[in-house]
C-alpha cells in the first residue's frame, strides 16, 4: 500500500498499537472466565484446573519479560508483536481442540509467551521510541484499549452461545491473527531512533544496581497486587457493607468511565505535566482511596469517594509505568527494564486475591481487607516518591 494511503506520525502508531492491544487483551486475556463453565460442563475438569492455566500464563508472561524486552530493544517491536500476535492465535486454535488437562496447561506456558511478545510491554517500548509525544500517545491508546472488556465479554459470550465454545475459540483466533498485520503495517521499521547505539544489556545491569529501579518496583508491584484483589474482590467487599445490589454493580461498573476522564485530563494537560508529578499524585491517592474504603459509612456517596480516588489513580499509574519509566530511568534499554519490572510484579499480581480470600476466611469477613490495602497504597506512595527523588537527586 502507498505510504500516502496510510496514517502518519503518532497517529499511525497510536492506531496500530490501540487496535493491536484491544484485540490481543481481549482474546488473549479478558474472555479467559467465559470458558470455564462450558469447559467444566464437556470435559468435567474442576474450575481450579482450569483457572491454573491463566496464572501459569501470568507467571510465564513474567518471567519472558525480560528476555522479549532485551530483543525489542535490539531489533524494535514490529516483528516481535506480529509473531506474539500470531502465536497467541495459534495457541487459541490449539485451545478449541483439547481434550486433556495436561495439553491445556501446557499451552497456556505458551500463551504466556505470546502474552509477553504482543501486549503491554513491547508495545509500550515502540511508542516511547518512536512517539513524538510518548506520553499524549500513551493516553490516546489507553482510552482505546480500555474498552477492552466492554466490546469482548460481550462479544466472547455471544460467540459461545452461537457456535459453542471451540467453534468461540476458533472465531477468536481468526481475529487475533489481525493484531500482526497491523503491527507489520503500521508500527516503524527501524527498531531505533536514528543515531541511537543498539542496546547491549549494560543499560538494565545499570539500572538494576540503582535504587530508583528498586523504588520504582516496589511501587509497581504494590499498585498490581490492589489492582488485582480489588478486581476478584470489590463486588463481594460492597455487598457485605449492605448496600443495595444495583449500587454495589454501578460503583464497581464507574471504575473504567473514571479511569478514561483521568486520562483524558492528562491528554489534554499534555507537556504541561512530569510522569514524576502526576505519579506522586497518582501514588498518593492510593492509600487515600483505601482510606475512604476503610473508613466510609455503608452510604453510595461516601464509597463514591473511593471509587473515585482508585480509579484515577489505577488509570493515570497505568501511563506512568510506561511513560514514567523512561522519564525517571532513561530510555536506553527501555524494553529489559520494563521487563524486568513486569517480573517483579508478577508474584504480587497473581497471589492478591488468594492472599485476600485467605484474609477473609480468617477474619470472618472484609473487614480488615481495606486496612491491608491502605497499607500496600502506602508502600507504593513511599515507592514512587523514592524513586522520583532519587533520580531528580542523580539528574
Amino acid at each position: 500500500m502507498p505510504a500516502a494511503s496510510r496514517p502518519s506520525g503518532d497517529a499511525r502508531l497510536i492506531w496500530g498499537i490501540a487496535i493491536g492491544q484491544l484485540i490481543g487483551w481481549g482474546t488473549l486475556f479478558s474472555v479467559f472466565p467465559l470458558f470455564l463453565e462450558p469447559m467444566e460442563a464437556e470435559l468435567g475438569w474442576s474450575r481450579p484446573a482450569i483457572n491454573a492455566g491463566l496464572t501459569l500464563s501470568l507467571l510465564v508472561s513474567g518471567l519472558a519479560a525480560v528476555p522479549v524486552g532485551r530483543l525489542v530493544d535490539r531489533h524494535g517491536g514490529r516483528w516481535m508483536m506480529a509473531l506474539g500476535a500470531w502465536g497467541g492465535a495459534a495457541l487459541l486454535a490449539a485451545w478449541s481442540a483439547v481434550g486433556a488437562l495436561p495439553a491445556f496447561w501446557a499451552i497456556w506456558l505458551g500463551m504466556g509467551v505470546a502474552q509477553a511478545a504482543a501486549l503491554w510491554g513491547p508495545a509500550m517500548a515502540v511508542v516511547v521510541a518512536h512517539a513524538r509525544d510518548p506520553v499524549r500517545s500513551i493516553a490516546a491508546i489507553t482510552f482505546v484499549t480500555g474498552l477492552t472488556g466492554t466490546v469482548f465479554v460481550p462479544l466472547g459470550a455471544a460467540l459461545i452461545a452461537a457456535l459453542g465454545w471451540r467453534g468461540a475459540l476458533l472465531a477468536l483466533a481468526a481475529l487475533q491473527v489481525l493484531p500482526g498485520v497491523l503491527a507489520l503495517w503500521l508500527l516503524p521499521r527501524n527498531g531505533r531512533r536514528e543515531g541511537e547505539p543498539a542496546a547491549d544489556g549494560a543499560a538494565l545491569r545499570r539500572t538494576l544496581r540503582g535504587r530508583a529501579f528498586w523504588a520504582l518496583a516496589l511501587c509497581f508491584a504494590a499498585h498490581s497486587f490492589m489492582g488485582t484483589a480489588l478486581a476478584a474482590h470489590a463486588i463481594p467487599l460492597l455487598r457485605e457493607r449492605g448496600l443495595p445490589e444495583a449500587s454495589v454493580l454501578l460503583l464497581v461498573a464507574l471504575h473504567g468511565p473514571l479511569q478514561v476522564a483521568a486520562r483524558a485530563v492528562l491528554f489534554g494537560l499534555g507537556g504541561r505535566v512530569t510522569m514524576r508529578g502526576v505519579g506522586r499524585l497518582a501514588s498518593l491517592l492510593l492509600p487515600a482511596a483505601m482510606l475512604a474504603l476503610a473508613l466510609a459509612p455503608p452510604e453510595f456517596a461516601w464509597l463514591l469517594l473511593f471509587v473515585l480516588a482508585w480509579a484515577v489513580a489505577d488509570g493515570l499509574l497505568t501511563i506512568v509505568r510506561a511513560a514514567g519509566t523512561a522519564e525517571i530511568l532513561g530510555r536506553e534499554g527501555y524494553g529489559a527494564i520494563t521487563g524486568a519490572l513486569s517480573a517483579v510484579t508478577v508474584l504480587p499480581r497473581t497471589a492478591a486475591p488468594l492472599a485476600v480470600a485467605l484474609l477473609w476466611e480468617a477474619a470472618g469477613g472484609y473487614g480488615p481487607v481495606p486496612w491491608l490495602l491502605a497499607a500496600t497504597g502506602a508502600v507504593a506512595a513511599a515507592g514512587f516518591l523514592a524513586a522520583a527523588a532519587t533520580a531528580r537527586a542523580d539528574g
